[in-house]
Parts: C-alpha cells; sequence; structure tokens
C-alpha cells in the first residue's frame, strides 16, 4: 500500500508535501508530483499538510480519482527507483493521464 497524488495536485504543485517527506519519495514532474510507491514508508506525514488535498492513502482514493493511482506507480517505469527525488531534481515530464489533461484552473 502507498499513499497516492490526485487530480487536485495538477499545475499546483504546492511541495509541502516534499518537506514533510521523511523518506524524500516525492517526486516533481512537469505538472504534478508523485509518490513513489517502492519508497513511500506509508507514514501519511504528507497528507494532512496539502493545502489543496491532492493526497490519499491507496485504499481511500475516490472513485472519480482512481486512474491517478495507475498513474502514480507508472510514472516511475521511466524514472526507476533511484533512492530520492533529491537525486533527480524536477523531471521534464508527466504520466500520460496527466499530460493530456487541460490546464487545471489555479
Amino acid at each position: 500500500m502507498t499513499y497516492v497524488i490526485a487530480l487536485p495536485c495538477v499545475d499546483v504543485k504546492d511541495k509541502a508535501c516534499i518537506d514533510e517527506c521523511p523518506v524524500d519519495c516525492i517526486y516533481e514532474g512537469e505538472r504534478s508530483l508523485y509518490i513513489h510507491p517502492d519508497e513511500c514508508v506509508d507514514c501519511g506525514a504528507c497528507e494532512p499538510v496539502c493545502p489543496v488535498e491532492a493526497i490519499y492513502y491507496e485504499d481511500d482514493l475516490p472513485d472519480q480519482w482512481a486512474d491517478y493511482y495507475k498513474a502514480n506507480v507508472e510514472f516511475f517505469d521511466t524514472v526507476g527507483s533511484p533512492g530520492g527525488a533529491a537525486r533527480t531534481g524536477a523531471l521534464s515530464f508527466d504520466h500520460p493521464l496527466i499530460a493530456a489533461l487541460p490546464p487545471q484552473a489555479s
């Protein structure tokens, strides 16, 4: 199990969650943030600090955003498991689901 970042983060990327993550498992894509499912330790520190309520425990992800679980997992098919977001910095791409979205109002 893991935490998932859903639609409210797209084009917002507040990054308060990054500051709270004790294991550096929240990676920055071009339009959204992503939680690495293998690096996340399920501590939940990220969830309450998200100002747009975009972070959910996998089992609590609202049905309308169920595809974001797959997007968070598949994003790392390209990235792999670098052992922390600090090693990669901001990445210049997103999962196709997020990349195809129209710009989100802020």
